[in-house]
């Protein structure tokens, strides 16, 4: 088994508009975005950090780094998931996110999961 294949997370996410928090006239557009982490390599290891790309639909970026997720810095055993959902607020009714998770292994090696951009949208106006 090779070296990548130890240190391997996947990631999935799932976004929803939260029209109960938004305000359109304020161009205030909400979204909530849920997580899911699955240690698919064969060591345990650590989510430290998470850095996310946030585009709006004007093309500005919005760029968050911080510790952790949610408060937790879990630790995934081989084959073992963490969920968790959060929040964004955009000032435009679609956008996209992008993104990776800081990791180290339980010897100590550092290494991403990347997230693959997804889309924030509210419902109906992309096609």
């Amino acid at each position: 088994m090779g070296e990548s294949r130890k240190y391997e997370i996947s990631v999935s996410v799932s976004s929803r508009f939260l029209p109960e928090q938004s305000d359109e006239a304020a161009a205030r557009f909400v979204f909530a975005y849920h997580v899911t982490m699955v240690n698919t390599g064969t060591e345990a290891a650590q989510l430290l950090t998470r850095h996310w790309l946030i585009t709006e639909a004007d093309g500005k970026v919005q760029e968050v780094r911080g510790q952790g997720v949610v408060g937790e810095q879990p630790t995934l055993k081989p084959g073992e998931a963490f969920e968790y959902t959060s929040g964004v607020a955009l000032g435009s009714p679609v956008g996209t996110m992008r993104g990776s998770y800081h990791f180290v292994a339980d010897n100590g090696l550092p290494f991403d999961a990347e997230v693959a951009q997804f889309v924030l949208s509210v419902p109906r106006v992309l096609h």
